[in-house]
Formats: structure tokens, C-alpha cells, sequence
């Protein structure tokens, strides 16, 4: 009854009309930055979260999530029709997608696409559904002590988010820890590292440094890159797959769901490993693997189903214990803190409206993208034709208003640009920023609850591995760091970065 009655609160919240016409917002702007290449959901999420400051929390993250798995259905249609994947998750639907639009059978492929979309969507939905409970339950053992663990936890998460080098990762996490203690000290009142500059008094915005280092920094890197595309299909023929092709796909679209809703909770998993395994999974089980990269449709159908449900389910480890399965994820424990939120296993049990709400609009966003993706096709055909070079100037203009609008001050605006350059340096020498914002935001956090254990234990450290769950927690960090440092996957990191 318990999973019914929050099910029915985060309905009545996901269908209030403030909060279904910002999921609409959400899923457009997600589905137009999915189609153009080279604007990811990062950046865009990064871009926009001062814009977020007037709204009740429960619609801001309404439509931060729309925008994150809008982008999975936007980019599909670049995948299938231009052979460019506008996001990494759609790279596998390239090969059949667009064999599938070259033999004019892009309407089929489209379809198909949507329609596992729209299927694992709400089998993520009903698996987040029935995980919330019982971590939720979890979260009223947390004291101070099994907080600071967890808060380790989610940090070293961040160097399995990060490809390359494990001591890049980790530089990245220990220069975002210092960052992150910039200001008062709020026990004794002391500045530190605040070179006697009032801005930095409360320390550092996280909003500006996220704009910076995600979105501007990703955006300049773009400009260098080719701006060619040619769409194979001008107009798309019939929409309407025929049964032959439903019962087809629909095995792979059931396998692709499962792959994905599991992948995604995985720290680390990464946007292309879900639909990759799906790909790889559908050609085992193929009767005739020769089909594939020659136009089968179960090569859409899964690595779609696979790439949405692993979007969706990777909220849970979000919502539930406060640690980020991905890059996205780390800037909503930002956006979280944004609103006052504290993230963390308690969101459960102190915010019920903003997460049920968040997992019933899960469900009226996927239908809201099959309803309305299908029909506006030939707008985002007609969006792959605009310039990317035209479209910078607009990005940097709303970006240096949202950051002057955040406190009215120009060194806001002065710290955005700042962050782009770092990142846009970053991105050159193949450091990702993720784990260094990650630092930024649970410093602090790690900070209060090191101090908050060690006063209740009397200062004795022991206490972090005499508590059971802490150090379950903590001996799942250590097998994380020694899996890191094993040569086999430092390879394997160093090669995806490479790729």
C-alpha cells in the first residue's frame, strides 16, 4: 500500500499544470539539444540551472530530467538520419538505424526507436518505483558516521565516472575537496582562502563553475570540430511500423530494457556501455547475425531501449543514497544543494513530493516524447541545418545572464568564464571535469559529518569500521580503488579516452 500511496503523491505533483508544461519544456529543449550534435544534456543542464532559482524544486528537476532522457530520443533521429550521433548513447543506432534510412525505411527506424524508448521508459519508471522503498528504509540507520562513508563513496564514484587516469581522477577530487573550503569556516569563523576578497566569503558558486567547466568549456571545444552533416532523408516516409516489425523488435526492446535498467544504477557504466551490451546481446541471440549493420531493425530497437531505461534508472542511485552513476548525475547533487535540498539517503523520507513527483513525470515525459517526437520530425530535420558557429554567440549571451542573475554580480560572471577556459583546457589534455565539481559540491558535506562523528565518538577514528554499514561502505571503496589500479582496466580507461 506504502508503494501505491507515494505513487499516487508523485502523480498528483507530476501532473500539476506548472509542472506538465515544464516537463514539456524539458523534453523539447532535451529533444532539440539530442538532435544537434556537439550540445549534450551536460552542458545544456549546466547552462540552465540559474534559470531554475524561481521555480519550486519539484518542477526544476521535472524538467532537468526531461531535458536528460529527451536527449536519448533526440539523439536517435541524428543517428538514423545524418550517421552522426548527437549523443554517445546513440552511437550504436548509427549502424542499423542509418542502413534502415538509406533503404527508405527512416519512418520505420524513427518509429521503432520511439517506441522502445517509450517502452523501457516505463519499465525504469515501475524498477525506480519499487527500489525507492526499501533503500529509503535504509536511510532512517544513517548517522553522522555511515554519512561520511557514504559521502567517500560518492567521491571515489567520481574516478570511476572519469576516463584515463586514476590519479588524474583523483587530482581532480582532492583540487575540488580544496575548492570546495573556500570561504568561512562556519565553527570558527575563520577565512580561509579567500585572499580578502568579499565575493569569496560564502564561497564558491557552484552554478557558475558548473557553467563554466561543463557547458561553456564543451561548447568552445565544438567549434573546432566539423559542422558537416548531410541528412540521408529530406522528408520521412510512413511512421507506422507494420506487426511483422513490432513482433520483431520486441524481444530486443524487452532484453534492451532489462540491460539498460541494470547498467544504468552502476557507477561508471557511462552513456554507451548500456546500448553497446544491448547491440552486442542482440546479435548473440540473432539467428542470422550476418543481418546487422545491414539495416536490422533489432539493432534500433535494443541499444534504444537499453540507452533509455539505463537514463532513468541511473537516478536511483541519485535519489536514494546521493550518489552520482554519471557525469549528469553529479550536477543534480549540485542543482539539489542549489534549492536547499541536502542530498543524501534522507531525500526519501524529507522531500517525498520532489521525488515521487520526479518518478511519476518519468512516465508522463516518455509519453509526452512518443506523442510530439514523431509528428515535429521535419522541424528537426530543419534543425540540422543551422550553423553551430551561428548559435555560440546566443549560448555565451543567456549564459553570462543567468550567472549575472544569480547574485547580481559581475564576479559571477568573471568566475563562468574563468571555469570555460579551465575546462575548455581540461577537455585538451584529457582531464574531465566531473570528479573536481563533484569535490566541489560534498566537500563541504564530508567535512561536517568527519567533524559531527568525531565528536560523537570522542574523537576515536575506529568508529567508521566498527559501525556495520560504514564499513560495508567503506570495503566497497576499497575494492573500487584496487579495482581502478589494476592494469587491465587503467588500459581499458586509457583507451576509452583515446576513443
Amino acid at each position: 500500500m506504502e508503494l501505491f500511496d507515494s505513487l499516487f503523491l508523485g502523480l498528483q505533483v507530476a501532473v500539476e499544470p506548472q509542472n506538465l508544461l515544464y516537463c514539456l519544456f524539458g523534453v523539447l529543449i532535451g529533444t532539440a539539444i539530442g538532435v544537434l550534435p556537439g550540445i549534450g544534456p551536460i552542458p545544456t543542464v549546466a547552462l540552465l540551472l540559474p534559470f531554475t532559482f524561481g521555480l519550486e524544486p519539484a518542477t526544476a528537476f521535472i524538467m532537468l530530467a526531461g531535458i536528460f532522457y529527451g536527449a536519448q530520443y533526440g539523439g536517435s533521429t541524428t543517428a538514423i538520419l545524418v550517421n552522426v550521433p548527437g549523443e554517445t548513447s546513440s552511437v550504436v543506432t548509427c549502424i542499423d538505424g542509418h542502413q534502415m534510412a538509406k533503404k527508405g525505411r527512416a519512418g520505420h527506424a524513427l518509429a521503432i526507436a520511439a517506441l522502445s524508448s517509450f517502452f523501457a521508459g516505463t519499465v525504469a519508471t515501475i524498477v525506480i518505483a519499487l527500489l525507492a522503498i526499501p533503500l529509503a528504509a535504509l536511510a532512517l540507520k544513517f548517522t553522522a558516521v555511515e554519512y561520511f562513508s557514504l559521502l567517500v563513496l560518492g567521491l571515489i564514484a567520481a574516478v570511476v565516472l572519469a576516463h584515463g587516469s586514476v590519479a588524474k581522477a583523483l587530482a581532480m577530487i582532492v583540487l575540488g575537496l580544496i575548492l570546495g573550503i573556500v570561504g568561512i569556516d562556519v565553527s570558527s569563523g575563520a577565512s580561509r582562502m579567500t585572499f580578502g576578497i568579499p565575493n569569496l566569503a560564502d564561497g564558491l558558486d557552484f552554478v557558475p563553475v558548473a557553467m563554466g567547466l561543463f557547458g561553456l568549456g564543451e561548447i568552445i571545444a565544438n567549434l573546432e570540430r566539423s559542422p558537416e552533416r548531410r541528412v540521408v532523408a529530406q522528408k520521412v516516409g510512413s511512421l507506422m511500423p507494420s506487426w511483422a516489425d513490432l513482433r520483431q523488435a520486441f524481444p530486443a526492446m524487452a532484453r534492451g530494457t532489462a540491460i539498460g535498467s541494470f547498467l544504468g544504477v552502476l557507477p561508471g557504466g557511462g552513456a554507451a556501455l548500456p546500448p553497446f551490451t544491448a547491440y552486442a546481446l542482440e546479435k548473440k541471440f540473432a539467428k542470422d547475425p550476418s543481418r546487422f549493420g545491414h539495416g536490422a531493425i533489432e539493432g534500433v530497437a535494443g541499444p534504444e531501449a537499453a540507452n533509455n531505461a539505463g537514463a532513468q534508472t541511473s537516478f536511483i542511485p541519485l535519489l536514494t543514497l546521493g550518489i552520482p552513476s554519471n557525469a549528469l548525475m553529479a550536477l543534480m547533487i549540485g542543482a539539489l544543494m542549489m534549492h536547499g535540498i541536502q542530498p543524501g539517503p534522507q531525500i526519501m523520507t524529507e522531500q517525498p513530493a520532489l521525488v515521487w513527483g520526479l518518478i511519476a513525470s518519468m512516465w508522463t515525459g516518455n509519453l509526452m516524447l512518443l506523442v510530439i517526437n514523431l509528428p515535429m520530425i521535419g522541424i528537426w530535420i530543419s534543425m540540422l541545418k543551422i550553423p553551430y558557429r551561428l548559435m555560440f554567440p546566443a549560448i555565451v549571451l543567456f549564459c553570462c545572464i543567468g550567472a549575472y542573475g544569480i547574485s547580481n554580480s559581475m564576479f559571477n560572471v568573471w568566475l563562468m568564464l574563468g571555469c570555460a577556459a579551465i575546462g575548455y583546457f581540461f577537455i585538451k589534455v584529457g582531464v574531465e571535469p566531473a570528479p573536481l565539481l563533484l569535490g566541489l559540491v560534498l566537500g563541504p558535506q564530508l567535512e561536517e559529518n568527519f567533524r559531527r562523528a568525531m565528536l560523537l565518538a570522542d574523537g576515536d577514528v575506529t568508529v567508521f569500521v566498527t559501525s556495520p554499514i560504514s564499513a560495508v561502505i567503506l570495503a566497497i571503496v576499497a575494492l573500487l580503488l584496487i579495482a581502478m589500479c589494476s592494469p587491465k582496466i587503467a588500459r581499458k580507461r586509457e583507451e576509452a579516452l583515446v576513443e
